[in-house]
């Protein structure tokens, strides 16, 4: 049996259509805009919320009937859409829409018929930049939705805070420790402080100062620094400070 392959896609200024102008397609359009895509948004009618859109500088809205022409030809070919959505109310139309783009090599989302698609949405939790994402591959979606569910409660709001300030000292470390394998050791040690209960009880900002304040007083590979091209000692420091 085939499974999915799961991957994140870089959309960032990328050219994508949704087709349709309801409700599910407005989330769609939102979602797209979210990842930075360009969005072209076709429908003889449109909710208020994509008609909100209208001038958004990444949204182009269309109103007219879906068309083969919006995705093979000429002016298809000008547009480049990288990533189709069928959301219209129409299943016959969703999935002539899902076809011709698979033809032509698209990325096409047939919603509600994860057979006539070439991936599919799953269910997400997101908290800065950490993205967790939940699918059954079409076989329940309520059950995805449940499992979203318990996963928000899991991983709260503090992640956001947490995710940011390990991709800081992370780059912060990258540029002051040339060996590999001891930035490799000191970014294992920092999944060992107690960071999130910091944020929870709400003392991390001043955690945070105190810990760059060492930091930047801490010897880096610039005198004698050993095999592993840091001060040992100082970041043991580092580590005794943090269980303070």
């Amino acid at each position: 049996m085939n499974h999915p392959y799961p991957i994140m896609v870089n959309l960032s200024a990328r050219q994508c259509l949704v087709i349709g102008g309801g409700p599910i397609a407005e989330r769609k359009a939102h979602a797209l805009l979210q990842a930075g895509a360009i969005v072209t948004v076709v429908s003889p009618e449109f909710t208020e919320g994509l008609a909100e859109l209208d001038n958004h500088l990444n949204v182009v809205l269309l109103r007219q009937t879906f068309a083969e022409e919006l995705i093979k030809g000429e002016a298809a070919r000008k547009s480049c859409y990288t990533l189709v959505v069928a959301a219209t109310n129409d299943a016959a139309v969703n999935a002539q829409i899902g076809e011709l783009a698979s033809r032509e090599g698209k990325l096409v989302n047939v919603v509600d018929q994860p057979r006539l698609s070439s991936f599919i949405v799953p269910s997400v939790v997101r908290r800065g930049k950490l993205v967790i994402a939940v699918s059954t591959g079409g076989a329940s979606p309520s059950a995805a939705r449940k499992i979203v569910r318990e996963l928000d409660e899991l991983y709260g709001e503090e992640y956001e805070t947490y995710l940011e300030f390990l991709s800081d000292l992370r780059l912060f470390i990258q540029s002051r420790v040339p060996d590999k394998q001891a930035r490799q050791r000191m970014f294992k040690d920092m999944l060992e402080w107690n960071v999130l209960d910091k944020i929870r009880e709400g003392t991390f900002a001043s955690w945070k100062e105190a810990l760059y304040t060492a930091l930047e007083n801490a010897a880096w590979p610039n005198g004698r620094t050993g095999e592993a091209g840091i001060d040992l000692a100082a970041w043991s420091a580092i580590k005794i400070f943090d269980r303070e």
